[in-house]
């Protein structure tokens, strides 16, 4: 996007939010590319290399338990090197500055709440939350990662189950308490920002085209054409740890 073009996208979105009442975020992979999590549809990312029916299903964690632990170590160790990037650290501020109502976010690595975010939505679940898929046992995350050179997989101290993190497996169904809270913030919302997100994976693409049809505004940050071409009423083609920061600037001005 050519820099005039760029500004006055950023001014007219920075003016939408300075209007609104309520404003939600809706964010996906591109926003921790930045952070060194490679978007896992991407070329070179984890599906080119693994098969996610085999590797990230609740079946294949109950039947190859250790192939499956043998890809959570892969995806958690990527996860433990991340650190916020500018596009979470200027949500944060967006929101520690009344401007921002929460975040629903498709994206199980904790940076949003790293970075400073507290009204987070995962979507998807997150790395950051482990149970026992034979008693329900809740386990210390911290565990998880001194594990991560041992063997594999991680089994239950009470009952001798295999531990999983509690994201959403392809298959699962999204739970109840983050579709009821991310629906109560897009009923509420005037203006929802799409960042990092293509818009391909439901429900949570269901969010921007709801708010929409209640008269709300729909700005876009995206590098590339998403299924909300003809939705947004901004697209901001830029990556988002370079759009939101300065779209922050302009709001907090």
């Amino acid at each position: 996007m050519q820099d005039a073009v760029l500004e006055k996208a950023l001014d007219k979105a920075a003016a939408m939010i300075g209007r609104a009442g309520s404003v939600l975020a809706l964010t996906g992979a591109g926003v921790s590319v930045a952070s060194g999590i490679p978007d896992f549809r991407s070329p070179g990312g984890l599906w080119e290399r693994h098969d996610p029916m085999a590797v990230a299903t609740a079946e294949a964690l109950a039947r190859q338990p250790d192939r499956v632990w043998a890809f959570l170590r892969e995806v958690l160790a990527m996860v433990d090197a991340a650190r916020p990037n500018p596009a979470h650290l200027a949500l944060a501020r967006l929101e520690a500055a009344g401007k921002l109502t929460g975040i629903v976010t498709q994206n199980i690595d904790g940076l949003h709440q790293a970075a400073g975010s507290r009204n987070v939505v995962e979507f998807h679940g997150g790395v950051n939350h482990f149970a026992c898929m034979g008693c329900g046992l809740w386990h210390d995350p911290a565990v998880a990662r001194r594990l991560l050179p041992r063997a594999l997989p991680w089994r239950c101290e009470a009952c001798g189950g295999v531990v999983r993190p509690d994201i959403v497996f392809f298959g699962e169904t999204i739970p109840l308490d983050a579709l009821d809270k991310s629906g109560q913030l897009a009923f509420a919302a005037d203006v929802i920002v799409v960042a990092g997100t293509s818009g391909e994976v439901a429900p949570a693409n269901c969010l921007p085209r709801e708010v929409k049809a209640r008269g709300g505004g729909v700005v876009e940050i995206n590098l590339t054409e998403s299924a909300y071409k003809g939705l947004a009423d901004v697209c901001i083609a830029a990556p988002a740890e370079i759009a939101l920061p300065a779209l922050a600037d302009r709001v907090l001005s």
